[in-house]
C-alpha cells in the first residue's frame, strides 16, 4: 500500500474485492450461518469456500504461496464474511492472528516451512498467550519452556484458545526466564498439532461465535526442536505484542461486519413492517435510531481503515490507532445490534432472525485480543 493512501476512500481494487468476498459469502457462508451457530459446529462450508478462492489467509505474502494482501484488504475480508456469519469471519482472523508472529519475528526457514502450508489451505493457525491465570495479566504466565539439548520441553495451559483443535499450528507463549518474565523472559515457539504431548479440552459453551471452537490446549511435556523458536529467546512477548497491533484491526473489522450485518436486516425490516396503517420506518423515532447507527458504523469503519492503513506503513502510532479502532469498534458493533434487536421487537428476540445472533456475536469483540478496558489503558499510555 502507497505512502500516498487514501484513508477515507479504499482503492478501486479494494472494492473490488469487497464486491467478490461479498458475493461469495452471501451464496456460499450466509445459508448455513444460522445452522452452524445452533448447532455450535465448526463453519466447515465457509473454510472450503474460502480456500477454494484464496481467501482464507490473505496476509501471506506471495513469496511463500500467499496473496500479499495489505493490511486493509484483509480488513475488508474479515468484514465481510462477518457480515453474514462472525464465527467464519475467524478463519481469516485467527489464521494472521496466529501466523504474524512468524511473518514479524520468525526465520526465513521458519517462514517457508509454516507460512506455505497456510497459505495453500493445507492448516489453519492459532494463537496461544492467555491462561487460566493469565488473561489482561501476561506477566502471570505459568506455561515453562526449559532447554534440553537441541529442544526446548513445553509444559503448561493455555485457555480461550480460537480455533484450537481445528489448527494444525499454534503459536506458543512460554516463559524461559522466570526471572524476566515479560521484560525478556518469555519466547515463542511454534507447536504443532500432531507433536506428542499435545491435547485439547472440551470447547467451551459460549453465549456467541459458536461455530468457532473455543478449547484449552494442554502442552504434555512436548519437545518442539529449537529451530521452532520464534525469534531470539526471551523476545516472546515483544513478539506478542507486535502481533496485537495489528491484529487487534482484524477484531475491529469483525465487529464492522457483524455491526453493517445487523444494520441491513434491520433497515430491510422497518421498511417492510407495518403499525398504525405505515412502514414503522417512516416513523422520526426510528429514522433517529437507525441514523445513529449508521453514522456510528460509519465512524467506526473509518477510524479502522485508518489504522489499517498505520498496520501497513508501519506507523509509529499504530499502538494508539490500533487500541482504538478494537474499542471503539466493538463498542459500536454491540450497540447498533442491540439496537437492531430493538427495531425488530419481538421477532428480534428470536431465533427466527438473525439480529439476536449477532448481538450474541458482538459481545466477544469488546472482549478478546484484550478487553476495551485494557485498550483504553494502551490508548491513554500512548497518546499520539
Amino acid at each position: 500500500m502507497s505512502q500516498g493512501f487514501d484513508l477515507f476512500r479504499p482503492a478501486e481494487e479494494h472494492e473490488l474485492l469487497r464486491e467478490s468476498v461479498r458475493a461469495l459469502a452471501e451464496a456460499k457462508i450466509a445459508p448455513f450461518a444460522a445452522e452452524v451457530d445452533e448447532g455450535a459446529r465448526f463453519p466447515q462450508e465457509a473454510l472450503d469456500a474460502l480456500v477454494a478462492n484464496d481467501l482464507h489467509a490473505v496476509h501471506v505474502p506471495e513469496e511463500y504461496g500467499g496473496a500479499g494482501a495489505d493490511a486493509l484488504a484483509t480488513v475488508i475480508v474479515i468484514e465481510e464474511v462477518a457480515r453474514v456469519c462472525g464465527s467464519s469471519s475467524l478463519i481469516p482472523a485467527v489464521n494472521k492472528l496466529g501466523s504474524l508472529p512468524v511473518v514479524l519475528s520468525g526465520s526465513e526457514e521458519l517462514k517457508a516451512r509454516y507460512l506455505a502450508p497456510l497459505a495453500a489451505g493445507e492448516a489453519m493457525f492459532s494463537y496461544c498467550l492467555s491462561e487460566p491465570e493469565a488473561g489482561s495479566d501476561a506477566g502471570g504466565m505459568k506455561t515453562r519452556a526449559v532447554r534440553d539439548g537441541d529442544h526446548w520441553v513445553l509444559n503448561g495451559v493455555k485457555r480461550w484458545i480460537t480455533n484450537a483443535g481445528v489448527s494444525e499450528f499454534y503459536t506458543v507463549m512460554a516463559v524461559t526466564d522466570p526471572e524476566k518474565r515479560t521484560r525478556g523472559g518469555i519466547s515463542a515457539f511454534v507447536v504443532e498439532k500432531g507433536d506428542e504431548g499435545v491435547s485439547f479440552g472440551a470447547p467451551e459453551k459460549k453465549l456467541g461465535i459458536k461455530g468457532s471452537p473455543t478449547r484449552e490446549v494442554y502442552l504434555d511435556n512436548v519437545r518442539v526442536p529449537a529451530d521452532r523458536m520464534i525469534g531470539a529467546e526471551g523476545t516472546g512477548f515483544a513478539t506478542a505484542m507486535r502481533t496485537l497491533d495489528h491484529t487487534r484491526i482484524t477484531i475491529a473489522a469483525q465487529a464492522l461486519g457483524i455491526a453493517q450485518g445487523a444494520l441491513d436486516y434491520a433497515k430491510g425490516y422497518v421498511r417492510e413492517r407495518k403499525q398504525f396503517g405505515k412502514p414503522v420506518g417512516d416513523f422520526q423515532g426510528i429514522q433517529f435510531m437507525i441514523a445513529d447507527m449508521a453514522m456510528k458504523l460509519e465512524a467506526a469503519r473509518q477510524l479502522t481503515y485508518a489504522a489499517a492503513a498505520k498496520s501497513e506503513r508501519g506507523d509509529t502510532d499504530l499502538t494508539f490507532f490500533g487500541a482504538a479502532a478494537k474499542c471503539y469498534a466493538s463498542d459500536v458493533a454491540m450497540e447498533i445490534t442491540t439496537d437492531a434487536v430493538q427495531l425488530l421487537g419481538g421477532y428480534g428476540y428470536t431465533r427466527d432472525y438473525p439480529v439476536e445472533r449477532m448481538m450474541r456475536d458482538a459481545k466477544i469483540t469488546q472482549i478478546y485480543e484484550g478487553t476495551n478496558q485494557v485498550q483504553r489503558i494502551v490508548m491513554a499510555r500512548n497518546l499520539p
